[in-house]
């Protein structure tokens, strides 16, 4: 039981610096999970905030209660007694229903539980009771009063909770492998990170998390069968950005998205995520009569099996000119409306509704709200989806073209919006990779290739030093290279792979710091992988050095 525990605290140390001891996972030599710890921000029931005065925690077996200040569990829990923390005045507490003493904390407490789940009471997930995977550290805000509660949960356990809202279980099981592909890829690498005290948060602002309670077969197939693959460009993990449907043709990230630390729009480009049509005879839709042409009809697509494939709304003059005089004053604050619309702005009669400029999707980048007391320049998708609301809702996407109709005297009396898709439309369609999964037959690869430009697929990407890093995984393919970028000085390394050793002497590469060693002899492809690398292992000084030095060495396993 106590090296259970122990193995978790390791673990936080990574995410909270919190400076719980290690202990050694093998007899031989130390060995270390290349699994990464991915801290999740816990939401309330409805996704409105992660601030909480309070929460009630229970195991679903034995937890255990840690104070970081001491490194030592404070209080052993039975199965299915509440936990309830409190903060008062900057004092985070634990009172116990059966125990006369109150446990204090300036920083927070971590609850695992090593032989089960942990529950949320009174938190609902997809209608149940919201239970957890891993440990929770209830841990202080910067505000006085102010608690968070963050999920800390190794990221193949935190897919499972992923993957599985992300994506039907009736979509196609390689559809849902190329989710699972994506959701790891962005949670390793989120487009923001908007806190320090946590990577993700568990709603549609990073990716939809609901914990073991909504897990599906299929889902945790899709994870497993996938297990440590993502998807790679020029050496680096992708930002996989994916969306509910594209409406047949995905957009560039820079049309779509701002820099999210700059807030420059466009942003800059990624060269992985480009304008692409499902279907190559499908022209680029920049220009206005290609779009309408577009997004009024039903062309062959991959997306045509979602409602949203193709939608409308309607408006009467005078009811979007009392949204938009609402809207454009909140959306004003977001910096992308100029000249700024104040609270007390007098809006006029609206004249015209003019799109600026396209991207080749058709998604408006720029349009002009033109009324007789002004023009307003708008920017950006969710700015323009969240501009035009229909029954207090924003538009499903910005692939969307408006259709004035004018009484004699050239008045508008009702505007339509006839558009494409649910989303950013940015990267993998989630419909669209269901067609392309059942109708027709493609890999999950085959997938991820069609919507991620020039990428290829490739293990997490690992450190190493003088400790084993062991790693599983399902080879996509039956052709794999270990990638080193930069072996600094690193001169042999040995892998232990399905039980087979292999040595290779780096220093008879090619290049200095560049190495990539052949392992497809001994990868077996569609069945769970394992492999141990140990560095250094035919030169003690250059093992001392990494060591000493703390120097590691980066690597992954790349798939031709």
């Amino acid at each position: 039981m106590g090296s259970k525990i122990s193995k978790i605290l390791i673990s936080l140390v990574c995410i909270f610096i919190l400076t719980f001891g290690i202990t050694s996972v093998s007899a031989r030599q130390s060995e270390t999970s290349a699994s990464p710890i991915i801290r999740v921000g816990i939401m309330d029931n409805n996704f409105r905030t992660l601030e909480r005065k309070s929460v009630v925690l229970y195991g679903t077996s034995h937890c255990y209660v840690c104070d970081p200040d001491t490194k030592k569990t404070i209080i052993k829990v039975s199965p299915y007694e509440n936990m309830p923390f409190e903060i008062n005045q900057g004092i985070v507490e634990l009172k116990m229903d059966d125990c006369a003493e109150i446990y204090k904390s300036t920083k927070g407490f971590v609850v695992c539980c090593p032989d089960g789940f942990i529950g949320v009471q009174g938190l609902k997930r997809r209608g149940k009771q919201a239970l957890y995977r891993g440990a929770f550290s209830i841990q202080k805000n910067t505000k006085p009063n102010v608690l968070y509660l963050i999920n800390l949960i190794e990221l193949e356990d935190y897919l499972k909770g992923v993957v599985s809202n992300e994506m039907p279980y009736y979509f196609g099981l390689e559809a849902i492998k190329a989710q699972a592909v994506a959701a790891r890829n962005y949670a390793i690498k989120p487009r923001t990170k908007v806190s320090k005290a946590y990577d993700v948060v568990d709603s549609v602002a990073s990716q939809v998390y609901f914990g073991y309670n909504t897990e599906t077969e299929s889902g945790n197939r899709a994870v497993k069968e996938t297990e440590n693959i993502i998807a790679m460009y020029n050496n680096e993990p992708i930002l996989a950005l994916y969306c509910s449907s594209a409406g047949g043709y995905t957009e560039n990230y820079s049309y779509a998205f701002s820099d999210p630390d700059t807030k420059e729009f466009p942003a800059p480009l990624k060269p992985y995520l480009i304008a692409k049509p499902d279907l190559q005879t499908i022209k680029p839709l920049n220009r206005e009569e290609g779009a309408y042409e577009f997004y009024t009809k039903k062309p062959a697509s991959y997306d045509v099996e979602t409602r949203y494939y193709r939608w409308t709304r309607t408006w009467t003059r005078e009811e979007l000119e009392k949204v938009l005089k609402q809207n454009l004053v909140t959306q004003s604050k977001m910096g992308f409306v100029k000249p700024v619309f104040c609270n007390n702005t007098n809006f006029g009669t609206l004249k015209n509704i003019k799109v600026i400029r396209r991207g080749n999707s058709g998604k408006i980048i720029y349009l002009d709200i033109v009324t007789t007391e002004g023009k307003y320049r708008v920017a950006k998708e969710l700015v323009i989806r969240r501009l035009f609301t229909k029954d207090g809702k924003a538009l499903p996407s910005a692939n969307v073209v408006f259709k004035l109709d004018t009484d004699s005297f050239d008045s508008i009396t009702t505007i339509t919006a006839y558009g494409g898709g649910f989303g950013h439309g940015v990267g993998m369609s989630q419909y669209g990779a269901n067609y392309m999964a059942q109708k027709l037959k493609k890999s999950f690869v085959d997938i991820l290739k069609h919507y991620y430009t020039g990428i290829y697929l490739a293990t997490v990407p690992v450190e190493i030093d003088k400790t084993v890093v062991e790693q599983k995984f399902y080879p996509p393919s039956d052709k794999a290279l270990i990638y080193i970028a930069d072996r600094k000085g690193l001169n042999a390394l040995q892998v232990v792979i399905n039980g087979k050793t292999c040595n290779f002497d780096l220093s008879k590469s090619l290049n200095i710091q560049k190495c990539e060693l052949d392992i497809s002899p001994y990868i077996k492809k569609g069945r769970e992988n394992k492999i141990l690398f140990v560095p250094a292992c035919q030169n003690r000084n250059v093992t001392n050095n990494l060591s000493k030095s703390n120097i590691k060495i980066s690597l992954y396993i790349k798939f031709l």
